[in-house]
């Protein structure tokens, strides 16, 4: 009886269904998926037609970066750490060798011989980067005659990364003093020609260079920030922060995240990994560019090379090859670090490129390089 009264339409017209409602909507939403389907089909069509067009203009005209602006489908990859290293582990080791310098071992990238004819050239790069950025640049250079060095800076790239107060404690000095011994047993002759990119570490490549004028023939100068003008990226603000900044240190994907920032593009998924590799495979670059990051004064180093390099106090010539699209310093700090030596200093100007023109465009490097070497 139960059974029945629960059952019963007569009893309960309101859960009654509509035959014919249920067809007209099944119908409705047949022809619904009919026409996202063939919206697709056609958005899919004129996608393939416009496959060649880029909004961005002199991008394609660059070899080096060509397919540079680009999404990844999914960032993570495999999502997982250990995979992520194991897929990368091996990679962004081109030209490059570990040297024990004292007590540390630093990564040095080298081409060309000591035999080669054109003199030798030795590349710094800044932080949070390394120096595969100068790769390309190294390569054809080489080619061109000349034998170059790129060292990983102590605590960056692949060159060890002391705890800080154990050994080394991230200061100018300690870097002027270990770049120094490094100099001396990769068997460097000076003079030799200098060339400098970036913050910090970067920074710390000029203040060496005004206190050994001697061992410089010249000086080229990449994107570096030069005067007091000089904006301080929000990355370095936020790792003197206390505790923020600890964590952001830990921030794997940090250092490819600040090239693109400063930069007109995308970095290419196998050039990404190369600088993220540091800081997926161990907590040490990170906390080496934290105490670095907290030991600098940066006003004050910024105020050492616009003073320093400045008429009366500086006779060696000076290249600054400048990419225009920089995000972290604009091309006014070049005009003004000019204007303090401007019989000495010669300004080049690289469109297309940004905060780091030697992973930008590296050949338009090269061509300001070999003509000013």
């Amino acid at each position: 009886m139960a059974w029945s009264l629960v059952l019963s339409p007569t009893l309960h017209p309101k859960f009654s269904v509509s035959t014919k409602k249920v067809v007209i909507n099944s119908q409705r939403a047949t022809r619904l998926v009919s026409r996202a389907e063939k919206n697709s089909v056609d958005k899919s069509s004129k996608d393939d037609d416009d496959k060649g067009f880029t909004p961005f203009g002199f991008v394609t005209d660059n070899p080096s970066s060509r397919s540079a602006i680009q999404l990844p489908e999914s960032p993570a990859e495999d999502g997982n750490v250990g995979q992520m290293l194991y897929r990368i582990e091996d990679k962004g080791k081109e030209y490059g060798s570990y040297i024990k310098s004292g007590k540390l071992r630093w990564f040095v990238r080298e081409t060309g011989s000591p035999q080669s004819r054109r003199g030798t050239v030795v590349f710094l790069h800044g932080a949070p980067t390394q120096s595969f950025s100068y790769r390309v640049v190294m390569s054809q250079m080489s080619d061109a005659g000349f034998h170059c060095f790129a060292p990983d800076w102590i605590g960056f790239g692949f060159s060890d990364k002391p705890q800080p107060g154990y050994g080394f404690d991230y200061t100018e000095k300690e870097f002027h003093e270990e770049l120094d011994k490094l100099l001396d047993v990769l068997g460097v002759k000076s003079p030799f020609y200098l060339v400098v990119q970036g913050f910090l570490v970067g920074s710390y490549g000029l203040t060496w260079a005004l206190k050994n004028p001697s061992k410089i023939s010249k000086l080229a100068i990449l994107n570096t920030p030069l005067t007091v003008s000089s904006p301080i990226p929000g990355l370095f603000q936020k790792l003197r922060i206390p505790l923020y900044g600890e964590f952001t240190s830990q921030n794997a994907v940090m250092a490819e995240r600040f090239i693109e920032a400063g930069s007109p593009y995308v970095l290419k998924n196998e050039k990404a990994d190369v600088y993220r590799l540091p800081y997926l495979a161990s907590s040490g670059p990170g906390f080496a560019l934290l105490e670095a990051a907290r030991k600098i004064n940066f006003r004050d180093i910024s105020s050492q090379i616009a003073d320093g390099f400045a008429s009366g106090r500086w006779d060696k010539p000076i290249l600054i090859a400048w990419g225009i699209a920089d995000k972290h310093l604009p091309q006014s700090v070049a005009e003004e670090f000019q204007k303090g030596n401007p019989d000495l200093v010669k300004l080049k100007l690289v469109e297309g490129a940004g905060h780091m023109p030697q992973e930008d465009w590296p050949e338009k490097v090269v061509d300001a390089l070999r003509v000013f070497f």
